[in-house]
């Protein structure tokens, strides 16, 4: 596989990581993650009184979220990425902080996981 093969898509399919987070009650997760701009895109359970598996996604970024014991650990980091930290820094009521590569804030979701929101420095 040289570079090029690198950026072409898969089965037809793009590549992508999808951070997994460890969350007690999904259905609380996402309504946290709404706040975010993320919505969910579908939930699977095994039996109806198993835990969940759920995709929350904001555009072209997904999370899963996932009561599964052992799945994840809370306290987990993910980057994310947006056009308008400010935004996101207004909704949640917390500071902006001013880093050479980026404007960022840092979150925790209900279950401790943590999720560094910036917007790239101008």
């Amino acid at each position: 596989m040289d570079a090029n093969d690198a950026a072409e898509p898969l089965h037809g399919t793009d590549e992508e990581a999808i951070p997994v987070l460890r969350v007690a009650d999904a259905a609380e997760a996402a309504r946290w993650y709404a706040r975010l701009g993320f919505a969910v895109q579908w939930e699977h359970r095994f039996e109806r009184d198993l835990p969940a598996f759920v995709e929350v996604a904001r555009g072209r970024v997904r999370l899963f979220l996932s009561e599964h014991t052992g799945d994840a650990r809370p306290d987990t980091l993910v980057y994310l990425r947006v056009a308008d930290v400010d935004a996101v820094a207004a909704e949640f009521g917390v500071p902006v902080e001013e880093a050479p590569w980026a404007r960022e804030t840092e979150l925790r979701d209900p279950d401790g996981n943590r999720l560094r929101v910036g917007s790239p420095a101008p």
